[in-house]
């Protein structure tokens, strides 16, 4: 008698019926910039989740605002007003730079958002191309990777949406023009004329940049480089697009990078951090030009969900409290100092940079090439040491990237910094 066929509803074991790999521990509790798998090991959550819990895991008055919506109203169609959705809107308005002006907020998060505000562009433009620089990070849709700067993320599927036009970053420890940049005379901007010559269609709609790279190893632009591009942008008729998905609602220490910067773009979209603790929305912020727009050429069921609103109406209560961005700068300062110290003792860290609380640790070989085996190699170290990071270009980069949730204190930076030694201690 043969032995009854497999039944995968019947296998225990998660990890036998996930389709995609997963992590190894289970996590079941989080407050703060902590959390506790099930074997009651404590993690430091320097990523802040997925980069999205702003305010750190459960954060109280949050919680207590979506528990509050939840006994009112969960949700409801973009047909209808509701009270939390109007007041993101208008709080949107209230904090950006002061030439956005209008909000959608139809967007469950940064891919179809990043997917909005490129529509928007090409529709107020008449134009198609879509300059975004290498590593740069568009999102995970077919659409948003297909524009994204890394030929991994397009590489596996044969259709491809097209109008991509990559430049380079302005990644001064590794430029691409081999320049420095107090001579280079702002390269990076000036030779996209080229690549718009003779790799685009000569029809380009917008440019989309993260004001610092998030996935692409937390590049810091030069002082001036935005402010180039903006100009580089307006006089050519070019609609230029901030990807604040990461740096949005204080992570720089500014409400927004285009305020650290002084930069004002024409567009701007915002997610992850927006709702605080880990509750999907996203919203494409724009010009008062752009505002004649069909809704329904952009709208998805889950945009401007009702009780994801009302944690972002706390969220962005919180983060406009007094002292709040002060302590973002504090407390990013204590961490940056501390790793450049001990940068000066283990020459694996090639460089530390960032704003904020949003940075990254750049790990070389001795001949200065990329440590990508080491980095990952001190990536699970970190995981061992109850750190956790990730590691720049979706795991195969050499930059181990450090967002904590913005409630860090002076006192948890040292802790972080302290493990974070033990762990490059333990680097060969």
């Amino acid at each position: 008698m043969s032995e009854p066929a497999h039944d995968p509803r019947q296998v225990a074991d998660p990890q036998q019926v996930a389709q995609y790999q997963l992590g190894d521990a289970v996590l079941v509790g989080g407050e703060g910039v902590r959390a506790w798998d099930s074997m009651g090991r404590e993690y430091l959550d320097c990523v802040s989740g997925t980069f999205n819990l702003l305010l750190g895991h459960n954060h109280p008055e949050v919680m207590a605002a979506v528990r509050d919506q939840t006994e009112r109203l969960v949700f409801a169609s973009s047909s209808f007003q509701t009270e939390p959705t109007n007041r993101v809107m208008q709080e949107l308005v209230k904090i950006s730079p002061a030439n956005l002006t209008r909000v959608n907020l139809r967007s469950a998060g940064g891919s179809t958002a990043n997917e909005g505000a490129i529509k928007i562009a090409q529709y107020f433009t008449g134009r198609r191309d879509v300059i975004v620089p290498f590593r740069g990070q568009v999102g995970q849709t077919l659409a948003a990777a297909s524009f994204s700067g890394s030929s991994r993320m397009r590489a596996p599927f044969p259709y491809q949406f097209p109008g991509a036009v990559h430049v380079p970053e302005p990644y001064c420890f590794r430029c691409f023009y081999r320049q420095r940049p107090e001579t280079c005379g702002m390269w990076c901007v000036q030779r996209i004329d080229d690549f718009i010559a003779y790799a685009s269609s000569g029809s380009v709609a917008c440019i989309i940049i993260e004001p610092i790279s998030g996935v692409g190893g937390n590049v810091v632009p030069p002082p001036g480089y935005l402010a180039e591009l903006k100009a580089f942008c307006e006089f050519r008729g070019i609609v230029l697009i901030f990807d604040e998905i990461q740096t949005a609602f204080g992570r720089t220490g500014r409400m927004f990078a285009a305020d650290h910067f002084g930069v004002q773009p024409h567009m701007m979209t915002v997610a992850k951090g927006l709702t605080g603790s880990g509750f999907p929305l996203a919203a494409i912020l724009t010009e008062e030009r752009m505002a004649d727009w069909d809704r329904s050429l952009h709208g998805f069921t889950y945009g401007s969900h009702t009780l994801s609103a009302a944690a972002a109406v706390k969220t962005l209560e919180i983060v406009q409290r007094p002292g709040f961005l002060q302590n973002v700068l504090v407390s990013g300062a204590v961490l940056v100092d501390r790793l450049r110290i001990l940068q000066q003792d283990h020459p694996v860290i090639g460089d530390v940079r960032g704003v904020g609380l949003m940075l990254g640790v750049e790990l070389v070989e001795p001949d200065g090439g990329k440590a990508v085996a080491k980095a990952q190699a001190f990536h699970r170290e970190l995981h061992r040491h109850g750190v956790v990071t990730r590691v720049s270009e979706h795991g195969l980069g050499n930059v181990i990237e450090l967002r904590p949730p913005l409630i860090l204190t002076p006192s948890d930076a040292h802790l972080i910094a302290d493990r974070f030694g033990a762990a490059l201690d333990t680097l060969t």
